[in-house]
């Protein structure tokens, strides 16, 4: 009986001993097979890379970004007693009041966002600051009731996005153009929308963000060792322009003051390097603030120099002329019959603005005869009059520097085989032409018969400041270098002698052309005009193409008056910022 107790006892404790030991099985089973919320033993960090600048040929940066970061805090966290040592230091690291802080503490508890708009210096203070905090204990941990596991959350500067910013306002634009914000995973980045902008968007646009993965120390940071990786950023290309800031801005500020002087609707001025195309100023009275576009800037948004097409006038006469001169169909000193400012071709009835008996050929262009450069043009077959036009680069597109460009047109070969409409489009009726196209084209007359692409961008510059130049266009030949040196010392007369005598600069060789052209509304001619003046201004070693438009002055119609005067005050710019130096008299033609 008493080793039957004693057996049962034993086979109890053996009964107890087996379960505890299943218990600690299951425990341990259990406890490999659930999932916790185990603290990463490592970190990473991420940091987005910038859009590239545009900056001017003196160095100066037109349009640049500021990336932005915003400040989140979780008030769980903040450990009550140390709250208001932590309210005053955000104010002074910041920037903004200690009020407004606390306004916003107050409004909720756990994540609160105390700003969307930190600037990356201030950013850079401010996560010293959250360093800071969490070595005085400012955050305390808190337990997970979810996990069990105790968490610490401080204050973090998170990388909200990227704003364009334009250091010098409206300078410039609308060429710089103008973008938008889009919306990248959570992050804003800026796109281009018109302009260089847009143009060169995909050279602009950051390349690669920056990464770090490693270990991690107990704040948190990454721990630099051969188990951390890293990923540099590499931010968008910088342009570079070929226009100088200081030369923009006088000329800005002329158009503006001559768009007043003349009632214009707009005035534009471009300046090119006749030899390499370099372009030094591309301005207009019409400009906008990039940053602040308001409804009434929506006229504006577009470039007048490439964008805006027109019909040109008599500044075609000289193309016209040359394509004449060229094909050896006329010689400057022929006689031509002015009809005393009244002639008829066909049912069209041509006239005048001064009435002339006999004149040269060359004087047709000095003294600007519609009379007389119909005659003339009547010697071109249709087909060498259109090829010519289009040679010279009317209807093609002027420069690869800018977008939306309208290209304009002109006759074709058939319907300039009609005697009135030769007539009409030798002195620049019945085409369209802009800006850009004509001081393209007018590079010629001061580049040996050679016309060159105006060139906006310099080069690009990449991560490492190292400058990647842009080829330039091949010039292409368009008329005899013999011609475009006849046709030079023609547009020299016309500046010396006849209808451009208002941008004589004596010490400077100056020729041009002046245009008046009536603007077409709903199909029919109206008593509104452009007027315009292309030419050039060389001294010894520097030779600059030049084209003025002013569109729709009210003071006056005539170019002489209008464009011719805005053209005299561009070169005294240029003698002033030292673009052009006065010869000595003597060398001067």
């Amino acid at each position: 009986m008493l080793n039957q107790n004693k057996s049962k006892k034993i086979l109890l404790l053996y009964a107890l001993i087996a379960l505890g030991f299943f218990i600690f099985l299951s425990v341990m089973l259990l406890t490999v097979v659930k999932y916790r919320d185990l603290p990463s033993l490592y970190t990473e960090e991420s940091s987005k890379a910038e859009r590239g600048n545009i900056i001017s040929a003196d160095g100066f940066h037109i349009a640049t970004t500021k990336k932005l970061y915003k400040a989140v805090v979780n008030t769980y966290y903040i450990d009550p007693q140390k709250k208001e040592l932590f309210i005053q230091l955000f104010s002074i690291y910041s920037g903004i009041s200690a009020s407004e802080i606390k306004d916003k503490l107050s409004q909720r508890n756990g994540v609160v966002v105390l700003s969307y708009d930190i600037a990356e210096k201030q950013a850079q203070y401010l996560k010293r600051l959250a360093f800071e905090l969490r070595r005085f204990d400012v955050f305390i941990a808190r337990e997970n009731k979810r996990t069990g596991q105790r968490t610490l959350h401080g204050l973090s500067i998170i990388e909200s996005g990227e704003s364009r910013e334009y250091p010098y306002g409206n300078l410039l634009t609308p060429i710089i153009g103008y973008p938008h914000k889009i919306e990248d995973d959570g992050y804003t980045r800026i796109k281009g929308v018109k302009g260089l902008e847009k143009r060169f968007d995909l050279e602009l646009s950051s390349r690669q963000d920056a990464s770090s993965k490693g270990p991690r120390d107990v704040n948190n940071y990454i721990i630099l060792n051969k188990e951390s990786f890293t990923k540099p950023a590499i931010n968008g290309l910088d342009i570079k322009l070929n226009i100088p800031v200081a030369l923009q801005i006088k000329i800005e500020k002329m158009c503006d003051a001559m768009k007043v002087e003349l009632e214009a609707k707009e005035v534009m001025v471009a300046i090119m390097d006749s030899n390499n195309g370099k372009v030094l100023t591309l301005a207009s009275s019409n400009r906008y603030f990039p940053k602040d576009i308001k409804t009434s800037d929506y006229s504006s948004l577009n470039s007048g120099m490439t964008e805006y097409s027109f019909e040109p006038g008599s500044v075609i006469k000289t193309l016209t002329f040359s394509l004449l001169l060229d094909k050896d169909l006329v010689n400057p000193y022929d006689l031509v019959n002015g009809h005393n400012g009244r002639f008829k071709i066909g049912r069209k009835v041509i006239t005048d603005e001064h009435n002339f008996d006999w004149l040269s050929a060359e004087n047709v262009i000095v003294h600007s005869s519609n009379i007389g450069m119909a005659q003339l043009a009547q010697r071109l077959s249709g087909y060498e009059f259109n090829q010519g036009l289009i040679r010279f680069g009317l209807s093609q597109k002027s420069t690869r520097d800018l977008i939306y460009e309208k290209k304009g047109s002109v006759p074709s070969a058939t319907r300039l085989e009609n005697e009135i409409y030769k007539a009409t489009s030798s002195y620049g009726y019945g085409m369209k032409v802009n800006l850009m196209q004509l001081i393209r084209a007018y590079s010629a007359f001061n580049n040996n018969g050679r016309i060159v692409y105006p060139k906006i961008v310099h080069s690009f510059i990449d991560e490492y400041k190292r400058e990647i130049l842009i080829p330039s266009e091949e010039q292409v030949q368009v008329i005899k270098s013999s011609t475009a040196a006849r046709v030079k010392n023609i547009l020299i007369k016309t500046v010396n002698k006849g209808t451009g005598v208002n941008a004589i600069t004596e010490g400077l060789e100056v020729g041009g052309k002046t245009g008046t052209a009536h603007m077409v509304e709903k199909g029919r001619y109206v008593n509104r005009y452009n007027t315009t003046f292309v030419g050039f201004a060389n001294d010894a070693s520097h030779t600059y193409t030049m084209g003025v438009v002013v569109r729709e002055p009210q003071k006056s119609q005539f170019a002489s008056q209008t464009a011719v005067s805005v053209f005299k005050k561009a070169v005294d710019i240029l003698l002033e910022e030292s673009y052009l130096t006065l010869l000595e008299p003597n060398v001067v033609q």
